[in-house]
């Protein structure tokens, strides 16, 4: 017998999909940029102002209080399991450049506790310092109930950070990595560390009792980020996200549709995105994932194509 797409395996317990169609929109056709950043040296702010221009996002930016979420889990020397601080500095500097009136960053690590430890271990907290940037530990910030406006791991609610939900444009900015569950974690992964874990535990236990697949596409209808900024240059590769092996690709991946990204990055190392849960749910309601729907700016395709060591989970959407 044929599997069961991932989309319908995904919603197989409702008899009709747990949203409602009118409060989304898929546009007929996403662009997704692909900048080379050779190494974490080369100037970051411009590229990314590059990326901001090329995908008509500069000219959105002016007068808004920006939101940038890194993925920062644990630190380890030699690895590549955070996104890169040289990264989000030149985010920073590249929104900055663009009109925002504000740049906040934030993250809640489901994994370390200790904040302040991550932030000085990766050179993060020298870098915001320098720039007079603000870093919210989301993990105990305070926080609003909020309706979910999606509904696959059947919660009504979810209460998230105000710094997170008072923010005008909501960025994400993942390290590209296979995962040992999720198949790859990328910009729609990254939302599990708005989740704070002084409300729900560690690591985000509520989440992984829902389901993570369900828990993603839940999450991302509701916070509804405009942007993502992958960092690609290092990304990693076999048991991720924390355990696997340094892998060069050498770019960043940018787009306002975050499915398009995670469909594209999917593609670039070696994964067919139907084939993970989330994001073929993601392409029924969120975003474009086929790639017919998806044009590519920047670099072409070819240019970084391989194939990433993983591990498949035993249960696709193991939660």
């Amino acid at each position: 017998m044929a599997a069961m797409p991932a989309a319908v395996a995904l919603a197989s317990a409702c008899r009709r999909p747990p949203y409602r169609g009118s409060e989304f929109s898929v546009p007929w056709r996403s662009a997704v940029g692909l900048y080379p950043a050779a190494n974490y040296d080369v100037d970051l702010g411009d590229v990314i102002s590059r990326g901001l221009e090329d995908l008509g996002v500069a000219s959105q930016l002016r007068g808004r209080r920006v939101f940038l979420k890194p993925n920062m889990i644990e630190y380890e020397a030699n690895t590549a399991i955070n996104t890169n601080a040289a990264v989000v500095v030149g985010a920073v500097t590249a929104f900055l450049k663009a009109g925002a009136r504000e740049v906040v960053v934030g993250e809640g690590p489901g994994h370390r506790r200790d904040i302040e430890y991550l932030l000085v271990s990766t050179g993060l907290y020298d870098h915001l310092r320098e720039h007079r940037v603000r870093f919210v530990d989301l993990n105990h910030d305070e926080v609003r109930r909020v309706p979910l406006r999606s509904h696959f791991t059947r919660l009504g609610e979810m209460a998230l950070p105000v710094e997170l939900l008072k923010s005008d444009f909501v960025v994400s900015m993942p390290k590209l990595k296979t995962h040992h569950w999720a198949g790859i974690t990328a910009s729609m992964k990254n939302f599990f560390g708005v989740v704070p874990g002084a409300v729900y535990g560690w690591p985000k236990n509520i989440l992984h009792m829902k389901g993570i697949d369900a828990s993603i596409l839940d999450l991302n209808a509701t916070v509804r980020p405009q942007f993502t900024i992958v960092d690609a240059v290092t990304a990693m590769e076999g048991d991720g996200p924390i355990m696997g092996k340094p892998r060069h690709l050498g770019l960043l991946a940018m787009s306002s549709d975050l499915a398009a990204a995670d469909a594209t990055c999917s593609r670039l190392i070696g994964i067919n995105p139907d084939e993970i849960p989330y994001l073929a749910g993601a392409g029924e309601y969120l975003g474009n994932i086929r790639e017919s729907r998806i044009q590519v700016r920047g670099e072409r395709p070819e240019r970084y194509r391989t194939v990433f060591e993983r591990t498949v989970p035993s249960v696709i959407g193991h939660a």
